[in-house]
């Protein structure tokens, strides 16, 4: 399925979080995303950092893998994250997509002036946790990409321990976004025939039991089906439901105002996920770009105030690139010099001034070579 849009013949769980505006579905829902000029112009030439960013942005790195930030050792290959506002500022949580149980994520807390006040873990002993979600009650899904993945709720504060909650399905999970209205949460699979999911809890804000679906189609019409082994003690979660319908690498998945969208990085494909229509359509495909595509490597996403999607490159040109509600998509910020790694965990800062982002592997190319960075500059608050 690529243009045209699929019809969905259930009513789907979704609903308003604040952040983008509406616009973007509807142009999407028309045609996908073309190349075309930034609202930030052009990139210049890389800074300290080696990183290009537009005119009046800059940038500063935050945690170097394995080295200390504000007395706390950073962690390895840091992977999905997002912020949460406090009373004094933010926290900026970041995973850890390690193997042999040394997995997890860490928190990096702000002042109100954006100084960093402290580092420290909130989870540990988990396996390969790659990316996740935010909850509207301040917590962060962190997701395990294994065969038999789970999904750990975390404290970003760092003062409650980790729950997980094998009711919202084991396997190769990649991210989570939530929708506060229809009280659900979307699930994205990093697998090349994987699905995409939908839990909804017995009681909001309480994620240990509930119902697990997956998305269906069936002679072009979507639906949702339950699965019926959400723990997968017999079979794995994608195969247990014929019809479901199949996402070439699950990957980023971010929810506003009625739309989720998530990419699928082995079509290079960034979908429009419309609740309130029981739509599906294709915001952005490097196969529909008249010319030269702009963005290869579809990884994870996020949204701004301004409407504005920011996508990162897993590999491609190690870019953010920028879509707009007006179906444009642009190159925001390049990172020179760091051919094996790739760009995880794109989040902006509560009051929409500052995006934090990593390269998993750095310049060079280990997990322990890692870097988090910190931009600041003049963000559009509205498209």
């Amino acid at each position: 399925m690529k243009r045209r849009t699929v019809l969905l013949g259930t009513t789907v769980a979704v609903g308003g979080a604040t952040g983008l505006a509406g616009s973007l579905w509807h142009q999407a829902f028309a045609d996908p995303a073309q190349p075309g000029p930034s609202p930030y112009g052009d990139l210049l030439e890389a800074d300290a950092n080696g990183i290009r960013l537009p005119e009046g942005f800059t940038s500063r790195a935050i945690g170097e893998s394995s080295k200390d930030v504000a007395g706390y050792t950073w962690h390895d290959a840091p992977d999905g994250g997002a912020c949460f506002e406090t009373e004094d500022g933010w926290i900026y949580v970041s995973n850890s997509e390690i193997e042999n149980n040394e997995g997890g994520a860490s928190a990096v807390r702000f002042t109100a002036d954006g100084e960093i006040h402290s580092a420290y873990r909130i989870l540990g002993g988990t396996e390969r946790n790659c990316a996740g979600g935010a909850t509207p009650w301040g917590t962060w899904l962190s997701c395990e990409e294994t065969e038999r993945g789970e999904v750990y709720e975390t404290d970003p504060t760092g003062e409650k321990e980790a729950v997980v909650h094998p009711a919202m399905g084991r396997f190769q999970h990649e991210a989570a976004a939530c929708d506060p209205d229809r009280k659900v949460v979307y699930l994205t699979e990093d697998e090349s025939d994987g699905c995409f999911y939908r839990f909804t809890p017995d009681n909001w804000e309480d994620l240990s039991a509930g119902r697990l679906d997956v998305l269906t189609e069936s002679d072009g019409t979507l639906a949702w089906e339950e699965v019926p082994d959400p723990l997968a003690e017999d079979e794995e979660t994608r195969f247990q439901v014929s019809s479901a319908k199949k996402f070439d690498g699950g990957e980023g998945c971010w929810y506003t105002n009625g739309i989720c969208y998530f990419t699928t990085k082995g079509s290079n494909t960034v979908w429009a996920f419309n609740a309130a229509d029981d739509t599906i359509a294709v915001a952005y495909d490097d196969d529909e770009v008249d010319g030269d595509a702009p963005l290869h490597g579809v990884d994870n996403i996020t949204g701004a105030r301004s409407g504005d999607l920011f996508v990162a490159e897993d590999g491609g040109d190690m870019e953010i690139n920028i879509i707009t509600p007006d179906e444009v998509v642009a190159p925001f910020l390049r990172i020179e010099g760091h051919d094996e790694s790739e760009i995880c965990g794109p989040a902006f800062s509560p009051d929409g001034k500052r995006f934090y982002f990593s390269s998993q592997r750095g310049s060079g190319g280990s997990d322990s070579d890692g870097i988090t960075y910190e931009v600041t500059g003049p963000f559009r608050d509205s498209a």
